[in-house]
């Protein structure tokens, strides 16, 4: 599971940090924590829109592909820093990756209270419109008298403490889970266990006694079936082409396929890019695996209900918008029922396309613009600025 943190301090040294530190390497064996930093975000300014830059789209992009959020905060004047407030009003403007996502608060402070006060401040803000986090509730880790805690590995001295933040991150792991089956299309969760996603069956056209594994599972089936390739004629429905020409044709359409069997078994992808250069990540040596093999566990359930929708009927056609690419693309990834002859389901066809140069291009070409609300209708970042501020004394970093 990949977890976030981030401290919310922008101060050389903070206790904060060190504090998600320690969560990283003593508990790695639960999960993956990646610390992100906030001290290059520049402060809140509806006027100067900085939604783009790369500071606030690192952030974007790392909490949307993020399983959940971990913020350690210090206490500044009974509330949160200016720097934390700055960063989730950007991500709460024009871009909303917080929304939705589960949240753990953590804290540490000089005072006894362990940063009680921003911390109750802090959900406040996460619960506000276009912010609209899911906040584990209760669960209270608050560290006080900070510079005592840690010995000179930079490691909490208290057993109790230790204990107490392990039992914490594992309610944490397992409050993700269910935020995950809250939000579930319905009927999600009915289909999960049903669904062979590890494609242990076979089907009329499964290659028999070849691992699904294999990286090169391909050249194995190829040799196995005495695959056709090269200027060999294939004769399709409406022509006749060589597997050369199919490979050229398939390599050419300006989307990426994948072709999944109706046995849940990844077949086929048209190789026009390399891996890291994928709107979604294929290499060769997946081809032929059964499709668990190709998902994180934790999307299962969402895997399994796509396959059901498409299965079964209820829809021939699911379409998803993948966030993560930054602003610059809008990314679908449509998940097509295939069908034989006969009209029984025969597997999904997955192509993924960044729309937007379609969009942009429709839109020179018609004169047309598009229109929208005003954003700040449904913004949880501040529109106005208290002047007036006693931001000078903390209590913590």
């Amino acid at each position: 599971m990949k977890i976030v943190g981030i401290a919310g301090s922008n101060a050389e040294f903070s206790y904060n940090h060190l504090l998600l530190n320690f969560l990283k390497k003593h508990f790695d064996s639960l999960v993956d924590i990646e610390i992100l930093d906030i001290k290059d975000v520049p402060m809140f300014n509806q006027s100067d829109d900085q939604t783009n830059s790369e500071p606030i789209q690192y952030l974007n992009k790392k909490i949307t592909e993020a399983d959940g959020v971990i913020i350690a905060t210090p206490e500044y004047n009974h509330s949160i820093p200016s720097a934390l407030q700055s960063v989730i009003e950007w991500l709460s403007f024009k871009i909303h990756p917080l929304d939705g996502k589960p949240v753990m608060i953590v804290g540490a402070s000089y005072g006894e209270q362990g940063s009680s006060r921003a911390q109750l401040h802090l959900r406040q803000i996460l619960d506000a419109p276009g912010v609209n986090a899911v906040v584990m509730p209760g669960n209270e880790f608050l560290l006080g008298e900070v510079h005592k805690a840690f010995d000179e590995s930079d490691n909490l001295k208290d057993k109790t403490t230790v204990e107490f933040l392990e039992a914490t991150i594992k309610k944490f792991i397992r409050f993700i889970n269910v935020v995950n089956v809250l939000q579930s299309p319905e009927g999600m969760k009915d289909v999960s266990s049903t669904e062979d996603l590890f494609a242990t069956g076979s089907i009329e056209t499964t290659i028999e006694g070849i691992d699904k594994s294999a990286d090169d599972w391909v050249e194995q089936a190829a040799e196995a079936t005495n695959a056709v390739e090269g200027n060999t004629y294939v004769k399709l429905d409406r022509g006749i082409l060589t597997v050369d020409q199919l490979n050229y044709f398939l390599n050419s359409m300006p989307l990426e396929l994948t072709y999944a069997d109706s046995n849940n078994q990844f077949l086929y992808y048209n190789h026009m890019l390399d891996a890291e250069d994928m709107l979604a990540k294929r290499s060769p040596s997946q081809v032929g695996s059964a499709l668990a093999e190709c998902h994180p566990e934790r999307t299962y359930s969402g895997v399994a209900w796509v396959i059901q929708q498409l299965r079964s009927g209820k829809q021939d056609q699911v379409k998803v918008h993948v966030p993560t690419h930054g602003p610059d693309k809008f990314v679908v990834h449509t998940y097509q029922a295939m069908h034989d002859a006969d009209g029984h389901y025969a597997g999904i066809n997955e192509y993924i396309q960044d729309i937007k140069p379609i969009v942009d291009w429709y839109l020179q070409q018609t004169g047309q613009q598009l229109t929208g609300g005003e954003v700040d209708a449904v913004s949880g970042a501040t529109s106005q600025v208290d002047t007036v501020s006693g931001a000078t004394v903390n209590d913590g970093s």
